[in-house]
């Protein structure tokens, strides 16, 4: 892995954190606990800060970044980002799932218990309201959760993240 410090910072990264061999992390990063960074995913902190809360899963080729001077990127609790996401000055809430190869670009809010369909691109500036799956490009909300059969999907995941990293662990 490359954790490096970028003018002063360092990433803090708790110790029941996994971290694969070829993930990057560099300056401002600050983890929660039992997070997992997974194979190639790319964590940059050298122009603002990122903050990521408890329990989140960056899956492999997610490219985490934020805005110089303008936007940091802060992480609640509870989430999953998808194999090449690319979560960008942004702000995203407790119980979310960012899919596969989906955009968040910057200034934007992912609000608590909602989903980004694969391959969605949210652009600059956008609300995904709570509760509400957002999928398309440009993004547009598709369904509320409660009506669909993704309401477990996201707790499911993230749990079995934490499982998925305990494996790498005790290797």
């Amino acid at each position: 892995m490359l954790i490096k410090s970028v003018n002063g910072k360092s990433p803090s990264i708790p110790e029941d954190c996994y971290v694969a061999e070829n993930a990057t992390i560099v300056g401002d990063v600050t983890f929660g606990t039992n997070c997992s960074v997974w194979f190639n995913a790319v964590i940059r902190g050298d122009v603002n800060f990122i903050k990521i809360g408890n329990k989140v899963n960056i899956q492999d080729g997610a490219v985490i970044h934020c805005t110089y001077k303008k936007h940091p990127t802060i992480i609640g609790n509870n989430v999953s980002i998808g194999h090449n996401a690319i979560v960008h000055g942004c702000i995203v809430h407790d119980n979310v799932l960012i899919g596969m190869g989906a955009i968040v670009m910057d200034n934007c809010v992912i609000e608590s218990n909602s989903i980004v369909a694969a391959g969605a691109v949210i652009t600059q500036n956008t609300v995904v309201e709570s509760g509400s799956i957002w999928a398309g490009v440009p993004a547009k909300k598709v369904k509320d959760i409660d009506q669909s059969d993704f309401a477990g999907e996201i707790e499911r995941i993230s749990n079995n993240y934490v499982m998925y990293s305990s494996w790498f662990k005790e290797e």
